[in-house]
């Protein structure tokens, strides 16, 4: 067997692809919290796991057939989740739809956990427009495109605050057209975060549940220096939680 071959197996084990299937929004906020982060849909790279292979059979492809049961489960719950508080989600793992478990969260988040944190971060004039109305309350979607007037620069601005970690969603709002619209809020509101980053805790995390990574791999993932990367790597090295034979490949403990 190949050690490509071998790894995914091992991935499919570790991403929840083999076994028993994810039916409820709490088992979905258990696999969130095992695996640390995952993508809404698979993407067609593997970056890490995703909550509709966890759900679906293994041969299923999304939409395959049109919005089926599996489709619905998994576009309820990424507003259903953070709704209850058990992942956050928004455009994150390379601007994709994406859950990151409250703990990984914590460790991830850059501010204080406070109402104004977007008025230290080096964000678009729409974007703090944006974060000051939700720290006012919980907007849908529609209303914060309105806000802005513009479709475009909502969706510029809006990827902006959930790449910096400082929105989710956090349920829907019934419109009188069409589909419900995402209800939006500030991170610090619906999870205990800020007080610090753990940077080598989200290593950690990424490594065991990539089971086999470059620090390119992790450096991509989370928009960082690849010499950061490395460096918290050799790090869970150093603490006997990785090991490498290259220093091109890691693999956890």
């Amino acid at each position: 067997m190949t050690t490509e071959l071998k790894t995914a197996e091992q991935r499919a084990r570790r991403w929840w692809v083999c076994g028993r299937r994810v039916g409820s929004v709490d088992r979905a906020g258990k696999f969130v919290h095992d695996v640390g982060f995952a993508l809404l849909f698979p993407a067609p790279k593997p970056i890490g796991p995703s909550l509709w292979e966890a759900v679906a059979d293994e041969d299923d492809e999304p939409f395959g057939d049109g919005m089926g049961e599996n489709e619905s489960k998994v576009w309820g719950w990424k507003d259903e989740l953070p709704r209850q508080g058990l992942a956050w989600y928004g455009a994150f793992l390379g601007g994709r739809g994406t859950f990151l478990s409250p703990a990984l969260l914590a460790a991830l988040y850059p501010g204080d956990g406070e109402l104004d944190d977007h008025e230290r971060l080096e964000l678009s004039p729409a974007a703090h427009e944006l974060a000051a109305a939700l720290a006012v309350e919980p907007l849908s979607s529609a209303t914060l495109r309105a806000l802005l007037g513009d479709k475009n620069k909502y969706q510029r601005a809006i990827g902006e605050l959930q790449k910096n970690l400082l929105v989710t969603t956090a349920g829907v709002e019934e419109q009188s057209n069409g589909w419900p619209a995402a209800l939006l809020t500030l991170t610090c509101e619906q999870f205990d975060v800020g007080g610090g980053t753990d940077h080598r805790e989200v290593a950690r995390q990424y490594l065991d549940t990539m089971l086999d990574a470059a620090p390119v791999d992790l450096a991509r993932a989370f928009r960082w220096p690849t010499a950061k990367a490395r460096e918290l790597f050799d790090e869970l090295v150093d603490d006997g939680e990785a090991i490498t034979e290259d220093g091109r490949r890691y693999q956890p403990i």
